[in-house]
């Protein structure tokens, strides 16, 4: 008796120890795939734009989607899905030749998915913020917007698909009849060119399946200005038009976003206009062989898809380098926040420019349209630029070193990936591997890194129960 009392007492302690040692093992196993988790909204999204390169990737290897013997080699398929997925439109190979219809199919979705998930992120990210906000805070925020906020996730998500359904259907629809009326295409090419051109215009990804891009359509207004049209839409961004949509009518309540990304949109577009114009007009490479109405219709649409997509109706490698010069500038402001379009954003540098007037004037705040800007933005858009300064400057340098092109062509192509433009001087495909990583590079983190970047620094931001002693260093 007594020993199998002690036979129990030992399978029992045994047991508690395995069961210990189970849980334990859990335990610390749950601890290990934890610590991989995401804890962020920005480490979700990079995440998220990671996963759809590497499957996009994927597809675009296999056999089906390369025209002729063989698929795509790894770094044609890599660099072709960052490009879709970033809505850039640099390409290394001709879209219509290289890649069949499985091919095209596969790049059509994933521009789609990736102009959507970055304007759906951008507008979630006015809800995350809301939500991180005291009643205070939130009431503020509503009572300047003249709204009750962005709503429910899914009722933004919602706005959103149907803004881009709406825009991309009846852009499909007026280019699919152009094709046919004008060019004389087949009902089933003019539709699905329709379709194509369509999305990469909304989404600002530049992606053509002509092997010129838009040039043979140079002078034709009835499919420049409908695409200029989707990607201006495109690139004020969602919240722009989620509140033009409610308070079109009563311009004096609209916020200071909407206001900077109107004002500046309508500031570049003008200026670029008239710059490209007047720089091209006598170059018989690019606008001197056309008439003058159609000069400025080429020079309109250059100035649109200078700042946010890819498209080119004229030789952008037989341009005036001072045109190159003029156009990196308008890549690197690009559009406006929360949407499909590329850059630093126009308020980023509508504050910078404010900033600057202030402290010209002698100010002590800064003012914008009647409202006083956070300090806090203040470090936010200097953090930004500087950043990207320092990104483009360094990659810039270093494609100098491995290749043999000009500072002007390899700046060009810098600012066009980091700013997920999709403009080329003509390099791209002839850069070695290894600039064509860094591209790749420029792309992902020039179209995840101004959004990612001020969503760690809005969400940082905590109060601080003490201050150093004031000094100024002397500046100049």
């Amino acid at each position: 008796m007594h020993s199998v009392r002690a036979a129990r007492t030992v399978l029992a302690s045994f047991g508690h120890k395995v069961s210990t040692a189970g849980r334990g093992t859990s335990a610390a196993l749950s601890k290990a795939l934890s610590a991989f988790a995401p804890r962020h909204p920005a480490q979700v999204i990079v995440l998220g734009f990671a996963g759809a390169i590497a499957a996009g990737t994927g597809l675009l290897m296999l056999p089906v989607s390369k025209a002729g013997v063989g698929g795509a080699t790894f770094l044609e398929a890599f660099f072709t899905a960052t490009s879709s997925v970033c809505v850039t439109g640099l390409i290394t190979v001709d879209t219509p030749v290289f890649w069949t219809g499985f091919g095209q199919v596969v790049i059509l979705m994933l521009i789609q998915i990736g102009g959507f998930g970055v304007m759906s992120f951008g507008a979630l990210l006015g809800v995350l913020m809301a939500r991180r906000l005291g009643l205070k805070s939130r009431l503020s925020a509503a009572a300047e917007t003249k709204s009750h906020g962005f709503g429910d996730v899914r009722r933004v998500l919602l706005g959103v698909l149907g803004i881009s359904v709406t825009v991309e259907t009846a852009l499909a629809v007026i280019l699919a009849a152009r094709f046919m009326a004008g060019y004389g295409q087949s009902l089933g090419e003019a539709v699905w060119h329709g379709i194509f051109h369509s999305v990469s215009s909304f989404n600002n990804a530049g992606f053509a399946l002509y092997s010129n891009n838009l040039m043979g359509f140079v002078a034709d207004p009835w499919i420049c200005l409908p695409i200029a049209a989707a990607v201006i839409i495109g690139g004020i961004g969602f919240p722009v038009l989620f509140e033009l949509g409610r308070q079109y009518r009563r311009p004096v309540h609209w916020s200071m976003n909407t206001k900077l990304v109107l004002v500046g949109t309508a500031t570049l577009l003008v200026g670029g206009t008239v710059f490209l114009t007047a720089v091209e007009w006598a170059n018989p490479a690019t606008l001197g062989g056309l008439h003058p109405a159609e000069r400025v219709l080429a020079g309109f649409f250059q100035s649109v898809i200078t700042r946010t997509a890819g498209f080119n109706s004229i030789d952008i490698a037989q341009m005036n380098p001072v045109s190159w010069l003029g156009m990196d500038i308008l890549m690197f402001i690009g559009g406006g926040p929360a949407g499909t379009a590329g850059g630093l954003k126009i308020t980023t540098f509508a504050v910078l420019f404010f900033i600057l007037h202030t402290e010209l004037q002698g100010g002590t705040a800064v003012n914008i349209f009647g409202k006083r800007l956070s300090r806090a933005v203040h470090r936010q858009a200097i953090t930004v630029v500087l950043l990207a300064l320092a990104l483009v400057t360094g990659s810039t340098m270093f494609l100098m070193l491995i290749t043999d092109f000009g500072q002007d062509q390899i700046l060009f192509e810098v600012i066009s990936a980091f700013a997920t433009v999709g403009l080329s001087t003509g390099i791209t495909a002839a850069l070695p591997p290894e600039g064509q990583f860094v591209l790749i590079l420029l792309m992902f983190v020039g179209r995840l890194g101004p959004v990612t970047l001020g969503a760690a620094l809005a969400l940082r931001e905590r109060p601080i129960l003490y201050e150093y002693p004031k000094e100024r260093p002397l500046i100049g």
